[in-house]
This record gives C-alpha cells, structure tokens and sequence, in this order.
C-alpha cells in the first residue's frame, strides 16, 4: 500500500531501497523557502543499519504488509528462541539477531506479539512494561538529590541500567522494554 511521505509515523514498517525498514523517529519540518518534507530515522530489519532519508510531501512509499500474530516464549537454545500460538499450537522459532537485545527480557509464558513479512519473522513486540528484579546496585551517596541523579544497577537479566538511588539490591522495579528505562518501584 502506498503512503505519502508525509503519513510516515515511528514504528511503521516501509519498504524502500530494497530493503525492509522500521521508522524510528519523523521530524516533520517546514522551511523558510521550499516545500514541507518529512525528516525520517530508519533501521533496516536485514541489514541492521540506521538510515536516515528525507520524504517530500508529495513522495510516496511503499508501506510494508506485516500480520501480527501473539505467541506464547517457551524457551531458547544457543542460537533461537521458541515460541508458540496459543490458539493453533503451532511452534516456531526465531534466531536470536532477530530479536536482538530485547530477547533477554524474556521470560517463561511471556506474551509477546510477533510481525510476519511474507510469512518471515521479521519484528518481536514484548509487552511495554515488564517487572525485573535489581541484581546490583551501588549505594546511595548522601548529599545526592534525588530529583537529579540515578545510579547504575544490574538486572537479574544481566541488563544495565539507570536507577533512582533509592532502589536496593534485590528489589522489584517495572522497566519500560521499548526504551529500556526504570519506571516505578514495585
């Protein structure tokens, strides 16, 4: 289906350049002099390069035709993750370059939603928000302001990240999975 440049939004999957792409971020901008055009980041699915293109108004693209189907994670082996369709049991497997960092976020029985292009597994979508227990974590200086600083910690699954300084070790927070940042304190 084509689009105009303009109705490119993160998140979308187009095709262009003969290669399949995830819109990462759109910056619609209008110039002094000239026509309005769209600033788009891109993140080819194949070759996992970062592009970054320019779309007039009046340009048209081929949005790529996914089909999204829930999966149910199984379990992994040292090259892919198994996951299988809670209504037609059917399992399939997806290598792990595909899924990428956010593969370690998985857990037994996670739903997750999985983006088909031409019946190829493409994208994995984990739910937004799930709940990690903190492995390690520095102690809190005093004097520090807690609106300002966060200090770094480990996650159970071996994910490093940002958190307020009131988080201990072995504590329960809610991590957003599509930025990879700290939430709430459960």
């Amino acid at each position: 289906m084509k689009i105009l440049g303009i109705e490119i939004k993160p998140g979308m999957l187009i095709e262009h350049k003969d290669d399949l792409w995830e819109v990462l971020k759109t910056q619609h901008v209008k110039p002094g002099k000239g026509g309005a055009f769209n600033q788009v980041e891109m993140k080819s699915i194949n070759k996992n390069t970062k592009l970054n293109e320019r779309f007039r108004s009046s340009d048209t693209v081929e949005k790529a035709s996914i089909e999204e189907n829930k999966f149910t994670y199984l379990y992994e082996d040292e090259n892919e993750y198994y996951f299988i369709d809670g209504k037609t049991f059917e399992q399939i497997n997806i290598k792990k370059n595909i899924v990428g960092e956010k593969g370690k976020f998985l857990k037994e029985n996670l739903e997750v939603t999985i983006s088909f292009h031409n019946e190829k597994p493409i994208l994995i979508k984990l739910p937004n928000q799930i709940n990690c227990k903190i492995d390690s974590t520095d102690a809190a200086l005093k004097g520090q302001t807690v609106s300002s600083s966060y200090k770094p910690a480990v996650l159970d699954n071996g994910i490093k990240i940002q958190v307020p300084p009131f988080v201990e070790n072995g504590d329960e927070i809610v991590v957003d999975t599509r930025s990879i940042e700290y939430v709430k304190k459960i």
